[in-house]
C-alpha cells in the first residue's frame, strides 16, 4: 500500500513517528533544510566576513553538513567555506572515505585541506590501536583528530568549525555524561563560547536524526562513504545508541526530548560551577584547560 505525503499527493518517502508525518521527497529535503536554518539561527549566528571550517569525514553527516551550508551560504561573496579533513591512519577504511570527501568538493568547488595524525602527530591510528594503551581507541582518535581540526582551522583564520553531528550524537552523548555523573563535560558540551585558541564549534544538524541524515544524502545523490570505522564497536557509545534507538521506536521523540530538556539544564548548571580554566599547553602551546594538553597526555610527551 502506498503512503501519500501529508502535505501533497506524492508518494511519501518517509514516515516521521516523532512528528505524524509522511513526507514525500521535495517536502522531506524541505524538512531538514529547514530545521538547519532554524538551528543556524538561533544557535550559530553567521555573520559578514566569516570563514567557516567545515570537519569533512566523507561520511554522510559531514557530506551533508557541508553540502547544506554550502547550499544555504555558498552564494554569499563575504563567506567561505573551507573543508578540513583528517587522514587518521586506518588501513582499508580512511582512504575510501577520503576519496568521497575529495569527489564532493570537487562537485561544490570548496576549498579541501587534508592534514593526517602521522604529519602532525608522527603516528597513525593503527599503531595506537595496536599499542597498550591506557583508554580505548575512540578516545586517542577523538582527542587527536580534534586537536588537528582545531589547528588547521586556526590556520585559515576560521570563525567557526562545523561538525557533522546530528541528533543521535548529541542525545548519546548527553546521556553518557548523565550516566557518568559527569556535570562538568556536562557544562563544556553545553553551546560553548569564544575561547581564544579555540575556534569556536557549531552543530547544524543536532536537530537532524541519524537516520534522516543518511536518507537525505541518498535523495541528494551525494558522493558518501557509508562505511563504518574498524573500531568503532570499541566504544561504549554503542550500548547507549543501542539502548537509545530502543527506547526511540517504543516511544518516539524520546531523542529530542533528551536535547532539550539538556539545553535547558546546561545554562542552570553553567551558574552554580565556576568556569573551567583555560590554560596553555607547557608541552605544544595549545590551548586546553590543564597545563597539558589531552592529546600530549595520551601521547606520552608530558
Amino acid at each position: 500500500m502506498t503512503i501519500k505525503c501529508k502535505k501533497c499527493n506524492h508518494y511519501a518517502i518517509i514516515f516521521q513517528k516523532y512528528s505524524g508525518m509522511h513526507l514525500c521527497k521535495k517536502h522531506f529535503v524541505e524538512d531538514v533544510e529547514r530545521k538547519i536554518k532554524l538551528t543556524i539561527r538561533q544557535e550559530y549566528s553567521i555573520r559578514k566576513n566569516d570563514v567557516l571550517a567545515v570537519a569533512l569525514s566523507g561520511g554522510k553527516d559531514s557530506s551533508v553538513v557541508l553540502y547544506v551550508m554550502h547550499k544555504i551560504l555558498g552564494n554569499r561573496p563575504d563567506i567561505e567555506i573551507v573543508a578540513i579533513s583528517v587522514d587518521e591512519g586506518i588501513e582499508g577504511y580512511r582512504s575510501n572515505s577520503l576519496e568521497a570527501a575529495k569527489n564532493l568538493t570537487g562537485m561544490l568547488g570548496v576549498r579541501h585541506i587534508i592534514r593526517s595524525f602521522m604529519e602532525i602527530h608522527g603516528v597513525t591510528m593503527d599503531e595506537l590501536a595496536a599499542s597498550d594503551r591506557e583508554k580505548g581507541t575512540c578516545s586517542y582518535c577523538g582527542v587527536l583528530r580534534n586537536n588537528i581540526l582545531n589547528r588547521a582551522a586556526l590556520d585559515i583564520g576560521a570563525t567557526k568549525l562545523v561538525t557533522g553531528h546530528n541528533l543521535d550524537d548529541e542525545a548519546q552523548t548527553i546521556l553518557l555524561n548523565h550516566l557518568r555523573g559527569d556535570v562538568d563535560r556536562m557544562v563544556r558540551f553545553s553551546q560553548p563560547a569564544a575561547v581564544e585558541g579555540l575556534v569556536l564549534r557549531a552543530k547544524p544538524l543536532r536537530n537532524i536524526p541519524e537516520k534522516e541524515v543518511a536518507l537525505y544524502a541518498l535523495v541528494n545523490s551525494l558522493p558518501v562513504d557509508f562505511s563504518e570505522c574498524p573500531y568503532a564497536g570499541e566504544a561504549l557509545r554503542g550500548e547507549v545508541r543501542e539502548m537509545l534507538n530502543n527506547f526511540e521506536i517504543k516511544h518516539p521523540g524520546t531523542k529530542y526530548s533528551l536535547l532539550r530538556g539538556f539545553d535547558k539544564l546546561a545554562g542552570a548548571l553553567a551558574k552554580e560551577l565556576p568556569p573551567t580554566k583555560i590554560e596553555k599547553c607547557r608541552v605544544c602551546g595549545e590551548t586546553c584547560t590543564e597545563d597539558v594538553c589531552q592529546a600530549c597526555k595520551l601521547l606520552g610527551r608530558a
